[in-house]
């Protein structure tokens, strides 16, 4: 599932799109002192009242926010467990009927609770509906409008939001013209900051995927592994942090510890231009053949196939592990690289790294950034000194 692919979706979840369609709701409510269902409560949404349908709306769209490997995890989902989720949600995917969608969720909600103690009251959402895809790109001089054609997506939502009491206030009588305690015993459900949730089916070439899932998690690189396994019983997932860790270990078992700033800007430029090149709909993957021509071409020495494949076997013990592209390089548009010292943090975009260098003056350590202006700092102009 691509992230433009997540986007079409997120866009669509505004009040009166035309291109989703909402059925029904359920929301279920779990006491933290049971860690039971307290109440449960399903209504077609449509007849939700409009405030409440927004609140929703604004739920579901920050639940589906977030990069890919970050906050949100395409999961292939098993079939070796006793009772398999995937099962489970194709079968309240296809029924039209809405009792058996209600029991099939509940039965969800269940699995759940199976393991889990929920610290803090939880409200669990459901919705079912279906979202509209385009079959083809609209074509501006065409009579045609692109809703001539468009595929039906039906899915499954489930978000799942913590509560939290409300604070104890002062209030001011108007009438009695007194001050009053004011004391309200109802719990907050936190819809502007989901825990977690997912989405089905996921998405594959602008196709519903019914043996995948859409896993979103509420922080990023913190997905809820128990979650993933037990309850929506998927594979277990890497995230973009951890996969950039596992590159870092690999070329520091074949290229040692230390690499000058011009060889770590070279990789990075490698890999960005895999990243640019690549023309297939799923994101570009390095193996270790990849990593060898990497390091190799930007003037590692002494870099064998052999060698990375042995690496690979030593940090992740699968000598076939493929590393997203996309997990290991940050985008050159938008995020820095950080030199981390004890003076100082310096942030740098990755292409130009190779403008910097540590070197040796008079006995120190320093780095040296080559500039082709003034430096300026808080307005003021460094003095330029020749060494």
């Amino acid at each position: 599932m691509l992230k433009k692919e997540v986007a079409y979706i997120r866009k669509q979840f505004k009040l009166d799109h035309e291109k989703l369609q909402i059925y029904d709701i359920l929301n279920v409510y779990i006491m933290k002192e049971t860690n039971e269902i307290y109440h449960y409560e399903r209504q077609p949404f449509a007849l939700v009242d409009r405030e409440k349908q927004e609140l929703y709306m604004g739920n579901f769209k920050k639940l589906l926010a977030g990069e890919m490997d970050q906050k949100l995890f395409e999961l292939k989902l098993h079939e070796e467990a006793e009772e398999p989720t995937r099962v489970l949600l194709h079968q309240a995917l296809v029924t039209g009927d809405v009792e058996e969608w209600h029991d099939l969720m509940i039965l969800l909600v269940e699995k759940m609770l199976a393991d889990t103690h929920y610290e803090k009251d939880t409200v669990i959402t459901f919705v079912r509906g279906q979202y509209y895809q385009p079959t083809k790109t609209r074509n501006e001089e065409a009579e045609e409008s692109e809703n001539d054609e468009v595929f039906t997506n039906p899915f499954i939502l489930c978000s799942i939001n913590t509560t939290e009491q409300q604070k104890k206030t002062l209030m001011f009588d108007y009438v009695e013209r007194e001050f009053k305690y004011n004391v309200l015993v109802d719990p907050i459900i936190k819809l502007s900051s989901p825990e977690q949730g997912f989405f089905y089916p996921s998405v594959t070439d602008g196709y519903s995927d019914v043996n995948r899932v859409l896993y979103c998690s509420g922080r990023a690189n913190e997905p809820n592994q128990h979650f993933i396994e037990e309850v929506l019983n998927a594979e277990k997932t890497v995230t973009a942090l951890e996969e950039r860790a596992i590159f870092e270990e690999i070329v520091k078992e074949v290229a040692g510890d230390q690499l000058d700033a011009s060889t770590i800007a070279s990789v990075y430029e490698e890999i960005y231009q895999v990243i640019e090149t690549h023309e297939e709909e799923e994101p570009p993957k390095l193996d270790y053949k990849d990593v060898e021509h990497m390091l190799t071409v930007s003037g590692v020495e002494n870099v064998t196939a052999e060698k990375v494949e042995r690496a690979f076997e030593t940090i992740v013990d699968d000598k076939n592990y493929e590393i997203k592209a996309s997990s290991v390089v940050p985008k050159f548009t938008s995020k820095s690289i950080k030199i981390d010292t004890k003076v100082a943090t310096i942030s740098v975009s990755p292409q130009d790294l190779k403008y910097v260098r540590q070197v040796n003056y008079q006995g120190k350590r320093c780095i040296m950034i080559e500039v082709d202006e003034d430096a300026v700092i808080e307005g003021f102009t460094l003095n330029t000194e020749t060494l």
